[in-house]
Protein backbone atom coordinates (compact mmCIF):
# COMPACT_ATOMS: atom_id res chain seq x y z
CA UNK A 1 0.00 0.00 0.00
CA UNK A 2 1.33 3.43 -0.94
CA UNK A 3 2.25 5.82 1.85
CA UNK A 4 2.92 9.55 1.66
CA UNK A 5 6.50 10.36 2.69
CA UNK A 6 9.47 12.54 1.81
CA UNK A 7 12.30 11.33 -0.38
CA UNK A 8 14.57 11.06 2.67
CA UNK A 9 12.01 8.98 4.54
CA UNK A 10 11.48 6.77 1.47
CA UNK A 11 15.22 6.21 1.14
CA UNK A 12 15.71 5.16 4.76
CA UNK A 13 12.59 2.98 4.73
CA UNK A 14 13.90 1.22 1.63
CA UNK A 15 17.32 0.65 3.23
CA UNK A 16 15.65 -0.80 6.33
CA UNK A 17 13.51 -3.08 4.15
CA UNK A 18 16.74 -4.48 2.71
CA UNK A 19 18.06 -5.35 6.15
CA UNK A 20 20.35 -2.37 6.70
CA UNK A 21 20.85 -1.80 10.42
CA UNK A 22 24.23 0.01 10.42
CA UNK A 23 25.50 2.86 8.26
CA UNK A 24 28.84 4.67 8.37
CA UNK A 25 29.13 8.31 7.48
CA UNK A 26 29.12 12.00 8.30
CA UNK A 27 26.08 14.30 8.37
CA UNK A 28 26.17 17.45 6.26
CA UNK A 29 23.86 20.26 5.26
CA UNK A 30 22.57 18.38 2.21
CA UNK A 31 21.93 14.95 3.73
CA UNK A 32 20.04 15.93 6.90
CA UNK A 33 16.75 14.76 5.39
CA UNK A 34 18.31 11.27 5.30
CA UNK A 35 19.70 11.49 8.83
CA UNK A 36 16.35 12.58 10.25
CA UNK A 37 14.83 9.18 9.57
CA UNK A 38 17.63 6.79 10.61
CA UNK A 39 16.62 6.56 14.32
CA UNK A 40 12.96 5.74 13.68
CA UNK A 41 13.99 2.72 11.59
CA UNK A 42 16.49 1.52 14.20
CA UNK A 43 19.48 2.08 11.91
CA UNK A 44 22.65 2.63 13.89
CA UNK A 45 24.91 5.40 12.65
CA UNK A 46 28.68 5.13 13.13
CA UNK A 47 30.17 8.57 12.65
CA UNK A 48 33.60 8.55 11.05
CA UNK A 49 35.97 11.49 10.86
CA UNK A 50 36.43 11.41 7.08
CA UNK A 51 34.30 10.05 4.27
CA UNK A 52 37.12 7.84 3.04
CA UNK A 53 37.10 6.24 6.47
CA UNK A 54 33.33 5.72 6.17
CA UNK A 55 33.84 3.88 2.89
CA UNK A 56 36.62 1.67 4.21
CA UNK A 57 34.68 0.91 7.39
CA UNK A 58 31.65 -0.15 5.34
CA UNK A 59 33.99 -2.29 3.23
CA UNK A 60 35.42 -4.01 6.32
CA UNK A 61 31.89 -4.55 7.61
CA UNK A 62 30.87 -6.16 4.31
CA UNK A 63 33.91 -8.46 4.06
CA UNK A 64 33.47 -9.71 7.61
CA UNK A 65 29.70 -10.12 7.72
CA UNK A 66 28.99 -11.05 4.10
CA UNK A 67 26.30 -8.33 4.03
CA UNK A 68 26.17 -5.08 2.10
CA UNK A 69 28.14 -2.31 3.79
CA UNK A 70 26.52 1.14 3.60
CA UNK A 71 28.08 4.60 3.76
CA UNK A 72 26.02 7.80 3.82
CA UNK A 73 27.81 10.98 2.78
CA UNK A 74 26.87 14.41 1.53
CA UNK A 75 27.37 16.02 -1.88
CA UNK A 76 30.47 16.98 -3.83
CA UNK A 77 33.70 16.88 -1.85
CA UNK A 78 32.30 14.42 0.69
CA UNK A 79 31.32 11.95 -2.01
CA UNK A 80 34.62 12.38 -3.81
CA UNK A 81 36.42 11.74 -0.52
CA UNK A 82 34.76 8.32 -0.52
CA UNK A 83 35.72 7.55 -4.13
CA UNK A 84 38.99 5.81 -3.23
CA UNK A 85 37.10 3.41 -0.97
CA UNK A 86 34.62 2.71 -3.76
CA UNK A 87 37.45 1.99 -6.17
CA UNK A 88 39.00 -0.41 -3.68
CA UNK A 89 35.69 -2.21 -3.19
CA UNK A 90 35.35 -2.56 -6.96
CA UNK A 91 38.83 -4.04 -7.23
CA UNK A 92 38.15 -6.57 -4.45
CA UNK A 93 34.52 -7.37 -5.39
CA UNK A 94 32.97 -6.02 -2.19
CA UNK A 95 29.25 -5.09 -1.94
CA UNK A 96 29.51 -1.47 -0.80
CA UNK A 97 26.64 1.00 -1.18
CA UNK A 98 27.46 4.71 -1.01
CA UNK A 99 24.39 6.93 -0.68
CA UNK A 100 24.57 10.66 -1.31
CA UNK A 101 22.41 13.63 -2.23
CA UNK A 102 22.89 15.11 -5.70
CA UNK A 103 22.33 18.45 -7.36
CA UNK A 104 18.64 19.37 -7.70
CA UNK A 105 16.73 18.15 -10.73
CA UNK A 106 16.08 21.75 -11.71
CA UNK A 107 19.66 22.95 -11.21
CA UNK A 108 21.00 25.27 -13.94
CA UNK A 109 23.02 23.35 -16.52
CA UNK A 110 25.94 25.79 -16.31
CA UNK A 111 25.87 25.83 -12.49
CA UNK A 112 25.29 28.78 -10.20
CA UNK A 113 27.74 28.27 -7.34
CA UNK A 114 25.52 26.12 -5.12
CA UNK A 115 27.28 24.73 -2.05
CA UNK A 116 29.25 21.55 -2.95
CA UNK A 117 28.32 22.00 -6.61
CA UNK A 118 29.96 19.31 -8.75
CA UNK A 119 29.33 19.20 -12.48
CA UNK A 120 28.63 15.47 -12.66
CA UNK A 121 29.37 13.58 -9.46
CA UNK A 122 27.49 10.56 -10.81
CA UNK A 123 29.96 10.29 -13.70
CA UNK A 124 32.86 10.51 -11.26
CA UNK A 125 31.45 7.66 -9.22
CA UNK A 126 30.57 5.59 -12.30
CA UNK A 127 34.30 5.55 -13.05
CA UNK A 128 35.06 3.63 -9.84
CA UNK A 129 31.78 1.84 -9.03
CA UNK A 130 29.87 -0.89 -10.84
CA UNK A 131 27.07 1.64 -11.32
CA UNK A 132 25.94 5.09 -10.27
CA UNK A 133 22.15 5.28 -9.98
CA UNK A 134 20.09 8.49 -9.73
CA UNK A 135 16.51 8.51 -8.49
CA UNK A 136 14.52 11.29 -10.17
CA UNK A 137 11.31 11.15 -8.11
CA UNK A 138 10.20 10.18 -4.63
CA UNK A 139 8.25 7.22 -5.99
CA UNK A 140 11.35 5.95 -7.79
CA UNK A 141 13.55 5.79 -4.68
CA UNK A 142 12.52 2.33 -3.38
CA UNK A 143 13.04 0.87 -6.85
CA UNK A 144 16.50 2.47 -7.09
CA UNK A 145 17.46 0.98 -3.70
CA UNK A 146 16.18 -2.45 -4.79
CA UNK A 147 18.15 -2.16 -8.04
CA UNK A 148 21.30 -1.25 -6.14
CA UNK A 149 20.97 -4.28 -3.87
CA UNK A 150 20.19 -6.54 -6.82
CA UNK A 151 23.38 -5.35 -8.54
CA UNK A 152 25.47 -5.89 -5.40
CA UNK A 153 24.12 -9.30 -4.42
CA UNK A 154 23.75 -11.08 -7.75
CA UNK A 155 26.67 -12.21 -9.86
CA UNK A 156 29.96 -10.65 -8.94
CA UNK A 157 29.46 -8.32 -5.94
CA UNK A 158 30.73 -4.81 -6.56
CA UNK A 159 30.01 -1.32 -5.17
CA UNK A 160 27.14 0.92 -6.23
CA UNK A 161 26.57 4.65 -5.76
CA UNK A 162 23.00 5.87 -5.26
CA UNK A 163 22.24 9.56 -5.66
CA UNK A 164 19.01 11.30 -4.70
CA UNK A 165 18.72 14.96 -5.82
CA UNK A 166 18.38 17.55 -3.08
CA UNK A 167 14.90 18.64 -4.13
CA UNK A 168 13.69 15.04 -4.40
CA UNK A 169 14.92 14.30 -0.87
CA UNK A 170 12.73 17.11 0.49
CA UNK A 171 9.67 16.52 -1.69
CA UNK A 172 6.77 14.28 -0.64
CA UNK A 173 5.05 11.64 -2.70
CA UNK A 174 3.27 8.32 -2.65
CA UNK A 175 5.74 5.54 -1.96
CA UNK A 176 5.55 1.76 -2.02
CA UNK A 177 8.60 0.07 -0.54
CA UNK A 178 9.98 -2.62 -2.85
CA UNK A 179 10.72 -5.92 -1.14
CA UNK A 180 14.22 -7.31 -1.61
CA UNK A 181 14.67 -10.13 -4.11
CA UNK A 182 16.65 -13.25 -3.33
CA UNK A 183 19.24 -13.76 -6.07
CA UNK A 184 19.14 -17.14 -7.78
CA UNK A 185 22.30 -19.20 -7.84
CA UNK A 186 23.75 -19.56 -11.29
CA UNK A 187 23.70 -23.27 -12.07
CA UNK A 188 26.65 -24.59 -14.04
CA UNK A 189 26.37 -26.21 -17.44
CA UNK A 190 26.40 -30.00 -17.10
CA UNK A 191 28.44 -30.21 -20.30
CA UNK A 192 31.12 -27.93 -18.86
CA UNK A 193 31.16 -29.76 -15.53
CA UNK A 194 31.56 -33.08 -17.37
CA UNK A 195 34.48 -31.67 -19.38
CA UNK A 196 36.16 -30.48 -16.17
CA UNK A 197 35.61 -33.89 -14.58
CA UNK A 198 37.27 -35.65 -17.52
CA UNK A 199 40.32 -33.43 -17.14
CA UNK A 200 40.51 -34.14 -13.41
CA UNK A 201 39.90 -37.89 -13.64
CA UNK A 202 43.40 -38.54 -14.90
CA UNK A 203 45.14 -36.02 -12.63
CA UNK A 204 47.76 -37.31 -10.23
CA UNK A 205 49.07 -33.91 -9.17
CA UNK A 206 46.10 -31.49 -8.95
CA UNK A 207 46.29 -27.98 -7.50
CA UNK A 208 43.41 -25.81 -6.32
CA UNK A 209 43.90 -22.02 -6.50
CA UNK A 210 41.24 -20.31 -4.37
CA UNK A 211 40.34 -16.63 -4.64
CA UNK A 212 38.06 -14.19 -2.85
CA UNK A 213 35.14 -15.31 -4.99
CA UNK A 214 35.12 -18.55 -2.99
CA UNK A 215 34.70 -16.88 0.42
CA UNK A 216 31.10 -18.08 0.54
CA UNK A 217 32.04 -21.60 -0.56
CA UNK A 218 34.47 -22.61 2.18
CA UNK A 219 32.81 -25.93 2.95
CA UNK A 220 32.58 -26.86 -0.73
CA UNK A 221 36.27 -26.00 -1.18
CA UNK A 222 37.26 -28.21 1.74
CA UNK A 223 35.17 -31.18 0.59
CA UNK A 224 36.34 -30.85 -3.02
CA UNK A 225 39.99 -30.66 -1.97
CA UNK A 226 39.60 -33.76 0.21
CA UNK A 227 37.83 -35.66 -2.59
CA UNK A 228 40.57 -34.86 -5.15
CA UNK A 229 43.59 -34.81 -2.81
CA UNK A 230 44.63 -31.47 -4.33
CA UNK A 231 47.17 -29.11 -2.85
CA UNK A 232 45.42 -25.81 -2.05
CA UNK A 233 46.92 -22.34 -2.40
CA UNK A 234 45.03 -19.07 -2.10
CA UNK A 235 45.19 -15.53 -3.32
CA UNK A 236 45.23 -12.66 -0.84
CA UNK A 237 41.43 -12.39 -0.80
CA UNK A 238 41.05 -16.17 -0.63
CA UNK A 239 43.24 -16.41 2.46
CA UNK A 240 41.54 -18.48 5.16
CA UNK A 241 38.86 -20.03 2.92
CA UNK A 242 40.58 -23.34 3.71
CA UNK A 243 42.05 -23.25 7.24
CA UNK A 244 45.78 -22.85 6.80
CA UNK A 245 46.54 -25.73 9.14
CA UNK A 246 44.47 -28.16 7.04
CA UNK A 247 46.63 -31.06 5.75
CA UNK A 248 46.02 -30.00 2.13
CA UNK A 249 46.59 -26.27 2.66
CA UNK A 250 49.72 -24.48 1.53
CA UNK A 251 48.31 -21.09 2.54
CA UNK A 252 48.33 -17.74 0.75
CA UNK A 253 50.96 -16.21 -1.48
CA UNK A 254 50.43 -17.35 -5.07
CA UNK A 255 53.28 -15.09 -6.21
CA UNK A 256 55.99 -17.10 -4.41
CA UNK A 257 58.51 -19.10 -6.49
CA UNK A 258 57.46 -22.36 -4.83
CA UNK A 259 53.87 -21.88 -5.95
CA UNK A 260 54.98 -21.18 -9.51
CA UNK A 261 57.05 -24.38 -9.44
CA UNK A 262 54.14 -26.33 -7.94
CA UNK A 263 51.77 -25.14 -10.68
CA UNK A 264 54.34 -25.88 -13.37
CA UNK A 265 54.80 -29.43 -12.05
CA UNK A 266 51.08 -30.14 -11.58
CA UNK A 267 48.90 -31.75 -14.23
CA UNK A 268 45.60 -29.93 -13.52
CA UNK A 269 45.00 -26.54 -11.88
CA UNK A 270 41.49 -25.61 -10.72
CA UNK A 271 41.14 -21.83 -10.20
CA UNK A 272 38.03 -20.90 -8.20
CA UNK A 273 36.77 -17.34 -7.86
CA UNK A 274 40.04 -15.66 -8.74
CA UNK A 275 40.96 -13.16 -11.43
CA UNK A 276 44.50 -14.59 -11.60
CA UNK A 277 45.37 -10.92 -11.59
CA UNK A 278 48.78 -9.20 -11.72
CA UNK A 279 48.10 -7.76 -8.26
CA UNK A 280 48.31 -11.32 -6.88
CA UNK A 281 50.81 -12.72 -9.37
CA UNK A 282 53.55 -10.15 -8.84
CA UNK A 283 56.11 -11.76 -11.14
CA UNK A 284 53.92 -12.63 -14.10
CA UNK A 285 51.27 -15.22 -15.05
CA UNK A 286 51.41 -18.77 -13.75
CA UNK A 287 52.29 -21.58 -16.20
CA UNK A 288 48.73 -22.80 -16.83
CA UNK A 289 48.57 -23.67 -20.52
CA UNK A 290 46.58 -26.79 -21.32
CA UNK A 291 45.68 -27.70 -17.73
CA UNK A 292 43.51 -24.89 -16.32
CA UNK A 293 39.93 -25.34 -15.12
CA UNK A 294 38.39 -21.93 -14.34
CA UNK A 295 35.33 -21.66 -12.10
CA UNK A 296 33.80 -18.19 -11.88
CA UNK A 297 30.50 -16.31 -11.70
CA UNK A 298 31.76 -13.55 -13.96
CA UNK A 299 31.91 -14.49 -17.67
CA UNK A 300 34.21 -11.55 -18.41
CA UNK A 301 36.57 -12.38 -15.56
CA UNK A 302 36.58 -16.02 -16.61
CA UNK A 303 38.25 -15.18 -19.94
CA UNK A 304 40.64 -12.53 -18.60
CA UNK A 305 44.30 -13.08 -17.65
CA UNK A 306 44.22 -16.81 -18.45
CA UNK A 307 42.05 -18.90 -20.77
CA UNK A 308 40.84 -22.14 -19.25
CA UNK A 309 41.15 -25.47 -20.98
CA UNK A 310 37.68 -25.82 -19.46
CA UNK A 311 35.66 -22.91 -18.06
CA UNK A 312 32.63 -23.48 -15.84
CA UNK A 313 30.42 -20.49 -15.11
CA UNK A 314 28.42 -20.55 -11.90
CA UNK A 315 28.33 -20.20 -8.15
CA UNK A 316 31.56 -21.62 -6.69
CA UNK A 317 29.80 -23.84 -4.17
CA UNK A 318 27.37 -25.25 -6.73
CA UNK A 319 30.09 -25.94 -9.31
CA UNK A 320 32.49 -27.57 -6.85
CA UNK A 321 29.73 -29.74 -5.42
CA UNK A 322 28.55 -30.91 -8.83
CA UNK A 323 32.11 -31.52 -10.01
CA UNK A 324 33.02 -33.39 -6.82
CA UNK A 325 30.06 -35.73 -7.27
CA UNK A 326 31.42 -36.81 -10.65
CA UNK A 327 34.83 -37.76 -9.27
CA UNK A 328 36.01 -40.85 -7.43
CA UNK A 329 37.82 -40.19 -4.12
CA UNK A 330 41.59 -39.84 -4.44
CA UNK A 331 44.37 -40.02 -1.87
CA UNK A 332 46.06 -36.73 -1.00
CA UNK A 333 49.06 -35.84 -3.10
CA UNK A 334 52.02 -37.54 -1.41
CA UNK A 335 54.28 -34.53 -1.98
CA UNK A 336 52.15 -31.91 -0.22
CA UNK A 337 54.34 -31.72 2.87
CA UNK A 338 57.43 -31.15 0.74
CA UNK A 339 55.71 -28.35 -1.19
CA UNK A 340 54.41 -26.80 2.04
CA UNK A 341 57.94 -26.73 3.43
CA UNK A 342 59.31 -25.23 0.22
CA UNK A 343 56.66 -22.51 0.18
CA UNK A 344 57.19 -21.76 3.88
CA UNK A 345 60.89 -21.19 3.25
CA UNK A 346 60.10 -18.82 0.37
CA UNK A 347 57.63 -16.91 2.53
CA UNK A 348 60.10 -16.62 5.40
CA UNK A 349 62.83 -15.43 3.07
CA UNK A 350 60.59 -12.79 1.52
CA UNK A 351 59.24 -11.66 4.90
CA UNK A 352 62.45 -12.05 6.92
CA UNK A 353 62.54 -8.41 8.03
CA UNK A 354 59.02 -8.70 9.42
CA UNK A 355 58.98 -12.19 10.92
CA UNK A 356 59.56 -11.04 14.50
CA UNK A 357 56.48 -8.80 14.32
CA UNK A 358 54.35 -11.37 12.47
CA UNK A 359 55.23 -14.25 14.79
CA UNK A 360 54.60 -12.12 17.88
CA UNK A 361 51.26 -11.06 16.47
CA UNK A 362 50.32 -14.63 15.54
CA UNK A 363 51.08 -15.81 19.07
CA UNK A 364 48.48 -13.36 20.40
CA UNK A 365 45.62 -14.01 17.99
CA UNK A 366 42.80 -16.50 18.58
CA UNK A 367 41.93 -18.88 15.78
CA UNK A 368 38.93 -16.88 14.58
CA UNK A 369 40.68 -13.49 14.53
CA UNK A 370 40.31 -10.98 11.70
CA UNK A 371 43.37 -9.03 10.56
CA UNK A 372 42.52 -5.73 8.86
CA UNK A 373 45.73 -5.07 6.97
CA UNK A 374 46.95 -1.94 5.28
CA UNK A 375 49.02 -1.74 2.11
CA UNK A 376 52.20 -1.96 4.17
CA UNK A 377 55.37 -4.05 3.85
CA UNK A 378 54.68 -5.78 7.16
CA UNK A 379 51.37 -6.94 5.67
CA UNK A 380 52.17 -8.02 2.10
CA UNK A 381 55.74 -9.24 2.69
CA UNK A 382 55.23 -10.28 6.29
CA UNK A 383 51.70 -11.32 7.22
CA UNK A 384 50.24 -12.44 3.90
CA UNK A 385 52.19 -15.69 3.61
CA UNK A 386 53.56 -16.04 7.16
CA UNK A 387 50.55 -15.38 9.41
CA UNK A 388 48.07 -18.25 9.44
CA UNK A 389 44.35 -17.56 9.27
CA UNK A 390 41.58 -20.12 9.42
CA UNK A 391 38.27 -18.62 8.30
CA UNK A 392 37.03 -16.84 5.15
CA UNK A 393 37.24 -13.06 5.28
CA UNK A 394 39.82 -13.17 8.05
CA UNK A 395 42.51 -11.19 6.18
CA UNK A 396 41.17 -7.88 4.91
CA UNK A 397 43.61 -6.31 2.48
CA UNK A 398 43.34 -3.62 -0.24
CA UNK A 399 44.45 -5.70 -3.23
CA UNK A 400 44.53 -4.41 -6.78
CA UNK A 401 43.58 -0.78 -6.25
CA UNK A 402 46.19 -0.69 -3.50
CA UNK A 403 44.95 2.20 -1.39
CA UNK A 404 46.73 3.33 1.75
CA UNK A 405 44.88 3.99 4.99
CA UNK A 406 42.50 1.04 4.58
CA UNK A 407 43.42 -1.06 7.61
CA UNK A 408 42.26 1.11 10.53
CA UNK A 409 38.73 1.99 9.33
CA UNK A 410 38.28 -1.50 7.84
CA UNK A 411 39.11 -2.93 11.26
CA UNK A 412 36.51 -0.65 12.84
CA UNK A 413 33.88 -1.81 10.34
CA UNK A 414 34.79 -5.46 10.91
CA UNK A 415 34.47 -5.09 14.68
CA UNK A 416 31.15 -3.22 14.39
CA UNK A 417 29.88 -5.96 12.09
CA UNK A 418 30.91 -8.84 14.36
CA UNK A 419 31.51 -7.46 17.88
CA UNK A 420 32.28 -10.88 19.40
CA UNK A 421 35.05 -11.66 16.95
CA UNK A 422 38.65 -10.62 17.71
CA UNK A 423 39.86 -7.99 15.23
CA UNK A 424 43.29 -6.39 14.91
CA UNK A 425 44.38 -3.62 12.54
CA UNK A 426 47.92 -3.93 11.15
CA UNK A 427 49.41 -0.85 9.50
CA UNK A 428 52.61 0.95 8.60
CA UNK A 429 53.58 4.39 9.84
CA UNK A 430 53.07 5.89 6.39
CA UNK A 431 49.69 4.41 5.57
CA UNK A 432 48.08 4.97 8.96
CA UNK A 433 48.45 8.72 8.55
CA UNK A 434 45.99 8.66 5.63
CA UNK A 435 43.12 7.80 8.00
CA UNK A 436 44.64 8.31 11.45
CA UNK A 437 41.66 10.47 12.45
CA UNK A 438 39.59 7.29 12.64
CA UNK A 439 41.31 6.51 15.94
CA UNK A 440 38.77 8.97 17.35
CA UNK A 441 35.95 6.96 15.74
CA UNK A 442 37.24 3.74 17.29
CA UNK A 443 37.57 5.39 20.70
CA UNK A 444 34.05 6.78 20.50
CA UNK A 445 32.69 3.31 19.71
CA UNK A 446 34.59 1.83 22.71
CA UNK A 447 35.64 -1.24 20.74
CA UNK A 448 38.46 -3.56 21.78
CA UNK A 449 40.67 -3.06 18.72
CA UNK A 450 44.45 -3.44 18.79
CA UNK A 451 45.84 -0.97 16.23
CA UNK A 452 49.39 -2.17 15.53
CA UNK A 453 51.43 0.52 13.79
CA UNK A 454 54.79 -0.75 12.54
CA UNK A 455 57.11 2.24 12.23
CA UNK A 456 60.12 1.99 9.90
CA UNK A 457 60.42 5.76 9.46
CA UNK A 458 58.73 6.37 6.18
CA UNK A 459 57.54 4.83 2.94
CA UNK A 460 59.82 1.80 3.06
CA UNK A 461 58.67 0.16 -0.18
CA UNK A 462 59.16 3.31 -2.24
CA UNK A 463 62.47 4.00 -0.51
CA UNK A 464 63.68 0.55 -1.59
CA UNK A 465 62.42 1.01 -5.14
CA UNK A 466 64.28 4.33 -5.45
CA UNK A 467 67.46 2.65 -4.30
CA UNK A 468 67.00 -0.27 -6.70
CA UNK A 469 66.61 2.21 -9.59
CA UNK A 470 69.77 4.05 -8.43
CA UNK A 471 67.62 7.16 -8.08
CA UNK A 472 68.26 9.83 -5.46
CA UNK A 473 66.51 8.53 -2.34
CA UNK A 474 64.39 11.40 -1.08
CA UNK A 475 60.86 12.34 0.03
CA UNK A 476 60.31 8.91 1.58
CA UNK A 477 61.79 9.19 5.08
CA UNK A 478 60.08 11.03 7.91
CA UNK A 479 59.75 10.99 11.65
CA UNK A 480 56.42 9.59 12.74
CA UNK A 481 54.48 11.02 15.67
CA UNK A 482 54.38 9.21 18.98
CA UNK A 483 51.47 7.03 17.95
CA UNK A 484 50.84 5.73 21.48
CA UNK A 485 50.50 9.30 22.75
CA UNK A 486 48.36 10.22 19.77
CA UNK A 487 46.06 7.32 20.57
CA UNK A 488 45.76 8.40 24.19
CA UNK A 489 44.99 11.96 23.08
CA UNK A 490 41.82 10.83 21.29
CA UNK A 491 40.61 8.36 23.93
CA UNK A 492 42.44 5.14 23.05
CA UNK A 493 44.99 3.36 25.19
CA UNK A 494 48.57 3.64 23.93
CA UNK A 495 51.59 1.34 24.21
CA UNK A 496 55.06 1.52 22.64
CA UNK A 497 57.07 -1.60 21.76
CA UNK A 498 60.54 -0.47 20.66
CA UNK A 499 62.10 -3.42 18.85
CA UNK A 500 64.70 -1.06 17.39
CA UNK A 501 65.94 -0.38 20.93
CA UNK A 502 66.02 -4.07 21.89
CA UNK A 503 62.54 -4.77 23.21
CA UNK A 504 61.58 -8.44 23.06
CA UNK A 505 58.94 -9.43 20.47
CA UNK A 506 57.07 -11.17 23.30
CA UNK A 507 56.16 -7.71 24.60
CA UNK A 508 54.17 -7.17 21.40
CA UNK A 509 52.34 -10.46 22.00
CA UNK A 510 51.43 -9.31 25.51
CA UNK A 511 50.30 -5.88 24.27
CA UNK A 512 48.01 -7.39 21.61
CA UNK A 513 46.52 -9.92 24.04
CA UNK A 514 45.76 -7.16 26.53
CA UNK A 515 44.27 -4.96 23.80
CA UNK A 516 41.90 -7.70 22.63
CA UNK A 517 40.10 -7.57 26.00
CA UNK A 518 40.46 -3.86 26.76
CA UNK A 519 37.54 -1.48 27.21
CA UNK A 520 38.74 0.72 24.35
CA UNK A 521 41.02 0.58 21.29
CA UNK A 522 44.76 0.34 21.93
CA UNK A 523 47.35 1.91 19.67
CA UNK A 524 50.49 -0.24 19.75
CA UNK A 525 53.41 1.71 18.29
CA UNK A 526 56.02 -0.81 17.15
CA UNK A 527 59.34 0.82 16.32
CA UNK A 528 61.56 -1.28 14.06
CA UNK A 529 64.91 -0.59 12.39
CA UNK A 530 64.55 1.40 9.21
CA UNK A 531 64.98 -1.74 7.07
CA UNK A 532 62.52 -3.78 9.16
CA UNK A 533 63.15 -5.95 12.22
CA UNK A 534 66.29 -7.70 10.98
Amino acid sequence: MAEQMTGGAALVAALAAHGVDVVFGIPGTHNLEIYEHLPRHGIRHVGTRHEQGAGYAADGYARTTGRVGVAVVTTGPALLNAAAAVGQAYSDSVPLLVVSPGLPLRHPAAGNGLLHETRDQGAAMAAVAAASLRATSVAEIPTAVAQAFALMTSGRPRPVHLEVPLDVLEESGDVEVVAPVRPARQRPSSTDVAAAARLLEGADRPVLVVGGGARGAAEAVRVFAERTGAAVVTTTNGKGVLPEDHPLALGAGVHLPAVRALVDESDVVVAVGTELAPSDLWYGPLPLAGKLVRIDLDPVGAVTNAAGEVTVLGDASAVLTELRDRLAPREPRPDIEAWRDRKRKDAETEGAEWLAVVEALGAALPRDAVVAADNAMVCYYGALANLSTHTPGSFLFPTGYGTLGYGLPAGIGAKIGDPQRPVVALLGDGGVMFTVAELATAAEQRIALPVVVVDNEGYGEIRNEMAERSDPVHAVTFTAPDFAALGRAVGCAGVTVDLAAGAEPASLTTAVRDALVADRPTVIHVRVPRGGTA
